[in-house]
């Protein structure tokens, strides 16, 4: 191929580098320049233009881009006409897009003129969503590198898209106390929402208590069902494969392939099957329509695909779906960056609803109740931590015993949770900013869940008050600004910081979390039972 500049008396036939003007005729960059084109030219006073003459052994652009195009279109995968040397490529139908990464980088290899760009390997796609791309640089390339590349690729063709193949799930859904139906009426709706691009739908729904035999009895009459595929949404978060979730999936007779994923959100994921068909442990961000780490295992489970461990072990770059808020140094300057946010939790209270047990001392995963609330708090960002104590206050202490904490008397504590609130503030360091508050008998929350108010209170200067949603519904613990402190002198009886949050309107701000935690607590025996699987201890 030549380029440059030559006599338009010579330019017929050639291919115009640039867009050209002269007297009333033009000839657009890319258009073959006719014999009629030259002569017009010259008359507007043009003697000579820059373009590019084929040479023997030469194809041009758009040749060279569809013989190409076709040949790494695969199955699913449809090409349309070349224009100015590229030809796109799109999904023929939904699916999962399967890509050879070793053979598209064979063909970027071959020569600086050829091109090929695609989607991400396993990404979702839609029936008609442009996949890949085909673009030839220059407006010629020599024909024994498209046939090299052909032959280079022989009968592979890398870019395809795996068609949804599983339209039957089956849903089951473990519960606590404090977790609400809508709670779990929503996630089903998300479900369903994510089932519909693949044409799937849910066949059997089931609700469970959050125990392994029931829920062992529920995935075998699931997996023994007309789904293809069983989705488990635990009440509260998997973190480890003795947990509630995992164990039920042994105990059904089933067998688990791997848990946790390096995809964020979704990290506490559990991938395992049962009689051959894929069972997953839903992380709690599942029960949000954002995407996370759950999306990519399930549909690739739609699609008929094997999830592997290796699979779900090679997720990592990439895998960074959100901002991670728990990090040491806010992204914006605000509360954080003038001073800390303290960390408040209510251990004083009677425990009345449990009979003559104190629930904050009754043994969950080995320690006390009350010993997991503190520990978040402390891993946290949140310094220093507070604890208000009261009725069985020793007890609570030696529960407490080798944990940096301050202790905080409430002689009044059986006036009710607002007179350790109150007793809390007063307590306070004098340049905190903010206090996370946090219930005593809520054992599940995670200090990420405290991080995640501590930042947005730092990203919202405005803010009087942070506190977590699930599913639109608020939760705990909740942060307070020092505006509100004040405030919580007028709070009587058994009234928390509700009153405040509701007078305090669109000041507070609200921080969706997707995690069940945030919503139960340990009031009554049978809570305690269905969260340790126990029967209550004094």
């Amino acid at each position: 191929m030549k380029f440059g500049s030559i006599p338009i008396a010579e330019a017929a036939g050639s291919v115009a580098a640039h867009t050209v003007r002269a007297g009333d005729a033009i000839v657009r960059k890319g258009a073959t320049i006719s014999v009629q084109d030259a002569e017009k030219l010259a008359a507007g006073g043009l003697t000579e233009i820059v373009a590019v003459q084929l040479e023997p052994g030469d194809i041009d652009e758009n040749t060279a881009a569809e013989h190409l195009a076709r040949a790494i279109a695969g199955r699913a995968v449809v090409t349309e006409a070349p224009f100015t040397g590229r030809v796109n490529l799109f999904a023929a139908a939904a699916g999962v897009l399967t890509i050879d990464t070793a053979l598209i980088d064979m063909l970027n290899g071959i020569d600086e003129a050829i091109t090929v760009a695609t989607l991400p390997a396993l990404k979702a796609v839609v029936a008609g969503e442009m996949v890949g791309t085909v673009k030839i640089i220059p407006y010629a390339v020599q024909e024994r590198q498209i046939a090299e590349a052909l032959e280079r690729l022989g009968t592979g063709k890398p870019i395809a898209v795996t068609e949804y193949k599983l339209k039957s799930v089956a849903v089951v859904s473990t519960l606590l106390p404090g977790l609400k139906p809508s709670v779990v009426d929503k996630t089903l709706r998300v479900m369903a929402e994510r089932l519909e691009p693949a044409g799937g739908e849910i066949v059997l729904e089931q609700r469970v208590p959050h125990e392994s035999p029931p829920l062992a009895r529920a995935i075998r009459e699931a997996a023994a069902g007309p789904a293809d595929l069983v989705v488990v949404f635990g009440a509260s978060a998997i973190t480890d494969r003795r947990d509630v979730v995992p164990q039920a999936l042994v105990e059904a007779g089933g067998r688990i392939e791997h848990l946790g994923m390096p995809v964020d959100p979704g990290n506490l994921m559990l991938i395992g099957e049962l009689d051959g068909k894929p069972v997953i442990g839903a992380p709690g961000c599942a029960r949000s329509p954002k995407e996370n780490g759950f999306d990519w295992v399930l549909q690739r489970c739609l699609a008929g695909m094997p999830v592997r461990r290796a699979d779900i072990q090679g997720m990592g770059v990439g895998g960074l779906l959100m901002e991670i808020i728990s990090r040491p140094q806010p992204r914006a300057p605000g509360h954080a960056a003038v001073a800390p946010v303290a960390g408040l939790v209510l251990a004083a209270g009677r425990s009345t609803r449990m009979g003559a047990d104190n629930k904050l001392l009754q043994p969950v995963r080995g320690e006390p109740l009350v010993r997991h609330a503190v520990k978040a708090q402390i891993a946290s960002r949140a310094t220093p931590v507070l604890v208000v104590v009261g009725h069985q206050e020793a007890e609570i202490r030696a529960a407490l015993e080798g944990l940096d904490v301050r202790f905080v008397r409430n002689p009044d504590f059986a006036d009710g949770l607002a007179s350790s609130l109150k007793a809390g503030i007063a307590a306070l360091p004098a340049e905190v900013e903010g206090v996370v508050v946090s219930l005593g008998d809520m054992p599940n929350v995670t200090p990420g869940v405290i991080d995640r108010l501590a930042q947005a209170f730092a990203d919202r200067p405005d803010a009087v008050a942070v506190v977590p949603t699930l599913l639109g519904h608020r939760g705990n613990p909740v942060l307070l600004s020092r505006a509100l402190f004040s405030r919580v002198a007028g709070l009587w009886g058994d009234e928390g910081a509700r009153r405040l949050l509701e007078a305090a309107g669109d000041a507070v701000e609200e921080v969706p979390l997707d995690d069940p935690a945030i919503a139960i607590d340990v009031d009554t025996p049978e809570a305690l039972k269905a969260l340790t699987g126990a029967p209550v201890r004094s």
